[in-house]
């Protein structure tokens, strides 16, 4: 029945080897399938402007509107280019700055109506859009979705290519309850996503019916994978993991600075868990900057004491790199070698490692998905340590968890999860938290500024790298396609080149992985000193120098991901700087949240206020991060669809344990669509 779903994207007609290497990018998967294509919803839905629309109610919003050019005005000196053009809301210009001589002229003949994406906006009484998207072919319906698109590949690709796919959508049999469904008034599975598609539903109102369905398709899929992992789990025997505390006593000893309370308390509880005789599974909580590898590393110890291997799981090579430095400087004085093992490796040390692992000779190891590919095996893996856990899914978990039969697991995440949330999300593991700052971090100022004051903005950060200093500056876009009113990466990039020269570097999720970790290591050395990034930067990058980062249009991220970002300066014995850009004139609440992550530091705080101050069908973020990174639900907002998820998971396993009954089969490609294989495949369920 999903077999046209996950049919590789070469299926689809007019998809060659070139578009398909586009669309990997744009979808992050190697290899990906029709269902990707599908699950890549829209960001916003634009509406198509009306003829009869009065002017001035639309100035300042963004709009699809056909227009038929008449003629050009080209760049002269700082002017930048017209073209000038006749629409339904009258005479219009088009106006780009920095463009090629000719391409106005390609992309606009005259007489040939197009239809343009821009905000509109009137100058010396002439209506015009600057640096418009143009549209190839009329949308359905009143409103055109508009998609995250990466520099290489068009809306008018990407929509044609949905269409087909649309097609291939079947009507599943129904996996939630009926009655509940009945209740919530939701549309189907198929019904949600095309109506996302096809511009009738919201996307940016999490409040929608379809938002509201396939976010609890989401959550049930997770939550019911969690809930036959628990049965699977509940069924193996147990290892008491005690160690000697030779270790961690030499480790604790070594250290420049005394742990805090919160973090000696976790490492007791922690410890406490190890020697129980039932596999572990813990989850240590901490803010930006609260001390947990340390904590963890204390963990992997203990296992080492009692003759067992230790691994850290970490969600990209560069994070993977930065741990295994970490940890191999702690460890140097204890005879303890660290091993690395990743996807970019060459051949020589990555089979040193893993013979290293397979003998039981490398007792601790730091590495990303390479750790539980199949061609890597353990003497005694008896701890799987998993950092920013919500990045990897269950069954990815679990195959690592598997390399050692009964494996303890400690899950790690800076994720400041509001404590109404936390019981929902993760049910009955255990959580550790560690709750205070180590001694010597200072807080990172953080100050809230107008847009209206780049230039002085720019000036400051010249100063500080005249001083030696490094920083961030992070965009909330890759291209100036995705919107015309989003501040594009590369065009600050040149921008700020322009003004620095080859201090400035650039990254972002559209680079090569090649490049990306190029320049992201030129920074860390010190070679490029002001980083240009999209929110790729989040997670992943630790360079204890850098000491300011800006972020342009602040109030369109949540304050989630603000915490986050922000949490990559000030790690290093200089004090931090967080520069908020905001775009005027500020929404009240988007006004209150930038007001709070200027006078607060503490995550978890920040977390529940935001839970507090957002509005059912508000939504100020790109993208909701720090959260386990879901591609429909937002828990700061469907909070309590993922209590129901957990009650209907509970109840369906309880009920139907196999899944074998109608319900249950169809729940079983719920696991399907949401890639909770192993989920399957594990647990009798296949």
């Amino acid at each position: 029945m999903l077999a046209p779903l996950f049919a590789d994207i070469t299926s689809l007609p007019g998809v060659g080897p070139s578009l398909a290497r586009r669309l990997a990018r744009l979808l992050a998967r190697e290899r990906p399938r029709v269902l990707d294509l599908l699950f890549h919803l829209p960001r916003t839905r634009i509406p198509v402007a009306e003829p009869k629309a009065p002017q001035d109610s639309l100035l300042g919003r963004t709009l699809a509107l056909t227009v038929t050019p008449l003629g050009y005005k080209p760049a002269s000196g700082r002017s930048p280019w017209r073209i000038f053009t006749r629409s339904a809301l009258g005479p219009l210009d088009l106006v780009f700055f920095y463009a090629r001589a000719e391409g106005p002229r390609r992309r606009f003949p005259v007489g040939r109506p197009v239809m343009v994406i821009g905000r509109l906006q009137r100058f010396q009484d002439r209506l015009e859009m600057v640096h418009p998207q143009r549209v190839h072919g009329l949308p359905a319906g009143a409103n055109l979705p508009v998609y995250p698109l990466t520099a290489d590949l068009s809306a008018t690709v990407l929509r044609r290519l949905l269409d087909a796919a649309l097609e291939r959508l079947p009507e599943l049999p129904e996996w939630l309850d009926r009655q509940r469904l009945d209740g919530l008034h939701l549309p189907s599975f198929a019904g949600a996503l095309a109506a996302l598609h096809r511009g009738e539903a919201d996307p940016e109102d999490p409040s929608a019916p379809a938002r509201l369905r396939l976010a609890l398709d989401e959550l049930l899929a997770g939550q019911l994978a969690l809930a036959l992992a628990r049965r699977e789990r509940e069924r193996l025997p147990g290892r008491a993991v005690v160690g000697t505390g030779e270790l961690t006593e030499r480790l604790l000893a070594s250290l420049p600075f005394r742990p805090t309370p919160a973090q000696l308390r976790a490492f007791a509880e922690i410890r406490d868990d190890l020697a129980k005789p039932v596999p572990m599974m813990r989850l240590l909580l901490g803010d930006v900057g609260s001390g947990k590898t340390l904590v963890a590393l204390l963990a992997m110890l203990t296992a080492v004491e009692a003759g067992l291997q230790a691994v850290l799981l970490a969600p990209t090579a560069v994070l993977a790199r930065q741990h295994a430095a970490t940890l191999g400087r702690l460890c140097r004085n204890l005879g303890v070698e660290v091993g690395l093992l990743t996807g970019e490796e060459n051949a020589v040390d990555r089979k040193r490692v893993a013979a290293g692992l397979a003998e039981g000779r490398l007792a601790l190891c730091v590495g990303t998905h390479a750790l539980f590919q199949a061609g890597i095996a353990y003497r005694r893996l008896g701890l799987a340590v998993v950092d920013e856990q919500h990045r990897f899914g269950v069954d990815q978990r679990l195959a690592l968890v598997a390399k050692g039969g009964n494996t303890d697991v400690l899950l790690l995440s800076a994720t400041p999860i509001p404590r109404s949330l936390l019981l929902a999300l993760y049910g009955d593991v255990a959580v550790s938290r560690l709750d205070s700052r180590p001694a010597g971090r200072a807080r990172v100022l953080t100050r809230v500024i107008s847009l209206a004051r780049l230039q002085e903005v720019e000036e400051a950060i010249g100063r500080a790298l005249a001083r030696g200093e490094r920083g961030y500056w992070v965009c909330p876009a890759v291209a100036a396609a995705d919107l015309s009113d989003i501040a594009a990466a590369e065009q600050r990039y040149a921008l700020l080149r322009e003004r620095f020269g080859e201090a400035v570097g650039l990254v972002h999720g559209g680079l090569a992985r090649q490049a990306k970790a190029a320049a992201m290591e030129a920074f860390a050395r010190g070679r490029i000193r002001l980083l240009v990034a999209t929110t790729v930067i989040e997670v992943g990058v630790d360079v204890p120098d850098a000491t300011f980062i800006v972020i342009e249009q602040a109030e369109r991220f949540g304050l989630a991901q603000l915490h986050q970002l922000r949490g990559r300066v000030g790690r290093g014995i200089r004090p931090g700087t967080c520069l908020l850009l905001y775009r005027p004139p500020l929404a009240p609440t988007a006004a209150a949240r930038l007001a709070l992550l200027r006078e607060c530091d503490d995550g978890f705080r920040i977390a529940e206020e935001d839970l507090r101050l957002r509005g059912p069908g508000e939504i100020l973020g790109v993208q909701q991060s720090g959260m386990p990174r879901l591609r429909f639900a937002e828990l700061l907002v469907h909070g309590p669809l993922l209590g129901l998820a957990a009650q209907q998971a509970a109840l369906a396993v309880r009920v139907d344990p196999e899944l074998r009954s109608p319900r249950g089969r169809a729940l079983r490609l719920l696991l399907d669509l949401f890639d909770q294989l192993e989920a399957r495949t594990r647990f009798a369920v296949g």
